[in-house]
């Protein structure tokens, strides 16, 4: 198998980790913060995909989409923190996974009665469109290397908001003592409705970046939820840092072993059973991962020890 080859699948798996920290970042700060589990989190990475598509679509601009998927699901975010989320943070936590299943139903009908069951594709820009020659003769998709770079850039602006910010004092402050910062005169329910709008605009973004290669639809954002939370368990429950690593190990992991696990069975198999040995074997390489890093280090790789 070439270089160029493995190289090539290496950005693929850096395009799929970058994007899924969009995910995971939002699920962790919510859940870091405010100890609540949402599993509405992938119908937000949906709205920001959907409005992404609708605004793209009626203007003709690409970015304008992105706008306004950020807008989109960072409103719809703040609007189901104040109106639905705020009443579950001291319920037990089945009433928590109760209420926010119950959002991704709503959420999906919502979607499903405003756009129709049929898929919507968001175009990418044409000056993203085609292919970039890279180092070593690698022609590579320039809107996936885009992906790569954007997502990068976020994870450092998330970063130097969360550790370099005042406002991120009181995030990290929140996720140790909500009591004593309510104390110290800070607006607790107005801190809850900022982090619950950001995670919902970092998954919005997530949902209309993808959404250009990818079909925008009905039901897109469960599957990735999924995996968010393989991501935040891998890397620590609240931890930024945490969550980017995670998110990298998870898209090198279940990119580079779909690929390179069928080719490697194909040394002592035929060609049938390989494939579908190495697939099946692949699609539970981030399980295996998880199950590892949970036996060497059970908060993950960045959590804090209890």
């Amino acid at each position: 198998m070439s270089s160029i080859l493995i190289f090539e699948q290496i950005l693929n798996g850096l395009q799929f980790g970058v994007m899924l920290f969009l995910m995971a970042a939002g699920l962790t700060l919510i859940f870091g913060v405010m100890g609540l589990i949402n599993l509405a989190h992938g119908s937000l990475y949906m709205v920001g995909a959907f409005a992404a598509a609708a605004v793209a679509g009626a203007t003709g601009s690409f970015f304008a989409g992105l706008v306004a998927a950020l807008a989109a699901a960072a409103l719809a975010g703040a609007i189901i923190e104040i109106g639905i989320i705020r009443r579950l943070y001291d319920a037990p936590h089945l009433d928590q996974v109760l209420a926010t299943f119950a959002l991704i139903l709503i959420f999906s009908e919502g979607t499903r009665w405003v756009f129709g069951s049929f898929p919507l594709f968001l175009n990418i820009p044409q000056g993203l469109s085609g292919p970039v020659s890279l180092p070593g003769g690698i022609e590579y998709p320039l809107y996936r290397l885009f992906l790569i770079l954007m997502g990068i850039a976020i994870a450092g602006g998330l970063w130097l908001l969360i550790e370099r910010t005042r406002i991120g004092i009181q995030i990290r402050a929140g996720e140790n003592d909500r009591e004593m910062i309510a104390a110290l005169g800070v607006d607790i329910s107005k801190l809850y409705t900022l982090v619950f709008a950001l995670g919902a605009a970092l998954a919005g973004l997530a949902g209309a970046l993808v959404g250009a290669i990818q079909s925008v639809q009905v039901g897109m954002g469960e599957p990735v939820l999924i995996l968010a939370f393989v991501v935040i368990v891998i890397g620590g429950i609240g931890s930024i840092r945490g969550a980017f690593i995670g998110a990298l190990l998870v898209g090198l992991t279940d990119t580079l072993g779909g690929v390179f696990l069928p080719e490697l069975f194909k040394l002592f198999m035929d060609s049938g059973a390989a494939q579908k040995s190495g697939s099946a074997i692949a699609s539970m390489g981030i399980y295996i991962l998880m199950g590892l890093v949970l036996i060497w280090r059970p908060t993950g790789l960045f959590g804090a020890r209890a």
